[in-house]
């Protein structure tokens, strides 16, 4: 392999990282902002409404990615309307606290 190669191998390795690094969000921030999405995604991220997704144990950066997309309404179908009006009034900070706080809860619940 030539230099070249491992130059854009690393590159790519680097940057499959850096998403990792910026989903770094506070959980206990996450909590305090989550009152809002318990009223579907439940009081400890699961569902409390059949056919919405649970949020509890959920990978931060799938979240991080699925707000994001809502806020910017590359989401379609469903309920996309009611999450892109929710996630309009969320930071990038926001994002990223929700993300972390869902991604520590256990998946199955308490």
């Amino acid at each position: 392999m030539s230099l070249k190669h491992y130059t854009i191998a690393g590159l790519f390795a680097l940057g499959a990282l850096m998403p990792a690094a910026a989903a770094a969000g506070d959980a206990e921030a996450g909590k305090a902002r989550a009152a809002v999405c318990a009223a579907c995604h439940g009081k400890d991220g699961i569902a409390a409404i059949p056919g919405y997704p649970n949020l509890a144990g959920q990978n931060e950066q799938y979240l991080i990615s699925a707000l994001k997309a809502y806020k910017n309404k590359q989401r379609s179908g469903g309920q996309a309307a009611i999450m892109q009006g929710q996630a309009m009034a969320l930071s990038d900070d926001d994002i990223a606290n929700l993300a972390a706080y869902y991604a520590s809860l256990p998946a199955g619940g308490q």
